[in-house]
């Protein structure tokens, strides 16, 4: 998809998101240079680790699978290239992404800045909050475990 159409890629942490293509799995081999782009329902393996880049389809803006692919890929697999979020992604959908382990997304719309803010608005969707109560990919301790209470 070119780019035009897209709107923008936003990059999700310190990772610069990377121009290189991505390529179905039909395609992609593990040896070459291209990256990998994977539908919600495919079974995540050790080979589709290896790619540089993985991009995760969203079919639809309420379909959660691509998150639950993302944190198999990260935590499972152990993959450590660049994960990006294409498709039907809002910017509602960031914060999870984050939390999910994606590094970049493809957007369709411009709504959001480089720096995660809407610019309807300025609210930062990146980090709506200023704590998580839940462990996640980027942090591994639930906040119990994190805050030290008393002394």
């Amino acid at each position: 998809m070119p780019l035009e159409e897209l709107g923008m890629i936003l990059a999700l942490n310190d990772r610069t998101p990377s121009e290189r293509a991505m390529v179905p799995q039909a395609d992609w081999a593990a040896d070459g240079e291209d990256g990998l782009l994977l539908a919600v329902d495919v079974e995540p393996s050790e080979t589709l680790a290896q790619a540089p880049l993985i991009g995760v389809e969203f079919p639809a803006f309420n379909d959660g699978r691509a998150l639950s692919l993302a944190v198999l890929l990260r935590t499972r697999f152990g993959f450590t290239g660049e994960l990006r979020a294409v498709g039907d992604v809002r910017p509602d959908l960031l914060h999870y992404l984050v939390r999910c382990g994606f590094d970049s997304a493809e957007l369709k719309s411009n709504a959001v800045s480089a720096s995660g803010a809407l610019v309807s608005t300025g609210f930062n969707v990146l980090a709506p909050y200023r704590d998580n109560y839940q462990a996640s990919v980027v942090e591994s301790e639930p906040a119990y475990r994190r805050v030290r209470r008393g002394a």
